[in-house]
C-alpha cells in the first residue's frame, strides 16, 4: 500500500516552447499532446518531465507509481490519514489518485511500473592495482552523445520540513533515507529504489528546486554540462559528489533560475534492506567534494518573485 517509483514532474511555466528546447538540449526527446509538451529520455516508454503554459513557473504535480493491486489500499490509506481525494486537473486529466500535500502541492499516484531504461557502457576504469581498461583510450570523443537515461528524483523547497516527511511517509508509504537536521531530507521508496526519489530543502514558502536525471557516467556528465554552458545556460554548481546519495553531479540553470541535474553512481536501496537513516551535521548537508556551494543554490525564486 506504498508508492514504488517517481514516473514524472510536470511543470507549469510561461512558455513551454522555450522549456521543450533547453530540456532538448539537456538531452531529452520531446512530442506535443495538445497543450502540453512532453519529455521522455532516449529509449524509455515513460514521461519524465511534462511543460504546461502558465503565467509564472511553478510545480504543477508530482507523479508516482505504484502496483494495481496496491492502489485501493493505498486508497483507504490516504483516506484514513484525513487528506481529501479530488479530480483531475483539467489541464492534465489523467487517471490514478489526486490529492495535495502540505504545501498544497498536486500528488497523482496510479498504477504503474517504472519503464525499462536504456543501459550504459561498461564503465572500465583504471585504478591503483586494478586495471580493467587494457589497451584502449578512456577518454570519450568530442560529439559524444549525451543520452540521461531516467529521472532519478526530484527536490523541492518546503517550509515545513517534518511534515513533508510525515505526509510522504506516514500517508503515501516513502521512507526517510537521511536528513541534516532542519536543512535537507531525503525519501525513498521501500520496494526498492535510489537513494533518494524526493527530497525536501528547507526555504520560507514552497517552490520547485531541480529534477535530476541519470546518465552513463562521469564524462557524460562533464560533456553535457559544459555544452549546456557553451549555450548560455546558467551554472548551477558542479562538478562535485554529494555526501547523501554519494551521486557525481553538476547543475545547471532552466530559463526560470530552476536547476537540472545530471548524476551517476547513486546509492541504491533494496527492497526489505535495513538502511540506516542518519540526521547529518550542516556541513554534510549538500555535497562532500566539489566547488564551494553558489550563494544562489539554495535561494528559492519562487519566493523571490
Amino acid at each position: 500500500m506504498t508508492v514504488r517509483s517517481l514516473q514524472h514532474v510536470a511543470l507549469a511555466v510561461p512558455d513551454p516552447a522555450v522549456g521543450r528546447k533547453f530540456y532538448q538540449e539537456f538531452g531529452l526527446e520531446a512530442r506535443e499532446e495538445g497543450r502540453r509538451i512532453v519529455m521522455r529520455c532516449h529509449g524509455r516508454d515513460q514521461d519524465q518531465m511534462v511543460l504546461l503554459e502558465a503565467p509564472s513557473r511553478k510545480l504543477h504535480h508530482l507523479c508516482f507509481g505504484t502496483r494495481a493491486d496496491l492502489l485501493p489500499g493505498l486508497k483507504r490509506r490516504i483516506e484514513d490519514g484525513g487528506v481529501r481525494l479530488l479530480d483531475p486537473p483539467r489541464e492534465h486529466p489523467a487517471d490514478g489518485l489526486w490529492l495535495r500535500d502540505p504545501d498544497g502541492v498536486l500528488v497523482n499516484v496510479r498504477a504503474a511500473e517504472p519503464a525499462p531504461a536504456l543501459g550504459g557502457p561498461e564503465w572500465r576504469i583504471n585504478t591503483p592495482g586494478h586495471y580493467t581498461r587494457l589497451g584502449a583510450r578512456g577518454c570519450p570523443p568530442r560529439d559524444a552523445p549525451v543520452r540521461p537515461r531516467r529521472l532519478g528524483h526530484t527536490l523541492r523547497f518546503t517550509p515545513g520540513l517534518d511534515r513533508q516527511i510525515d505526509f510522504y511517509t506516514r500517508v503515501l508509504g516513502l521512507r526517510l533515507t537521511d536528513r541534516a537536521r532542519d536543512i535537507v531530507a531525503f525519501l525513498h521508496c521501500e520496494g526498492g529504489s535510489d537513494h533518494h526519489v524526493l527530497a525536501f530543502l528547507k526555504s520560507e514558502r514552497p517552490g520547485y528546486h531541480h529534477a535530476s536525471f541519470e546518465v552513463a557516467n562521469i564524462d557524460e556528465i562533464g560533456i553535457g554540462a559544459n555544452r549546456l554552458l557553451d549555450k548560455g545556460y546558467g551554472y548551477g554548481w558542479g562538478l562535485g559528489r554529494h555526501v547523501l546519495g554519494s551521486n557525481f553531479f553538476f547543475y545547471i540553470r532552466d530559463p526560470w533560475n530552476g536547476l537540472a541535474e545530471y548524476f551517476c553512481d547513486i546509492d541504491y536501496i533494496p527492497a526489505q534492506a535495513q538502511w540506516d537513516a542518519q540526521d547529518w551535521p550542516p556541513q554534510d548537508a549538500l555535497y562532500a567534494w566539489g566547488p564551494n556551494v553558489p550563494e544562489d543554490f539554495g535561494r528559492n525564486f519562487e519566493a523571490a518573485g
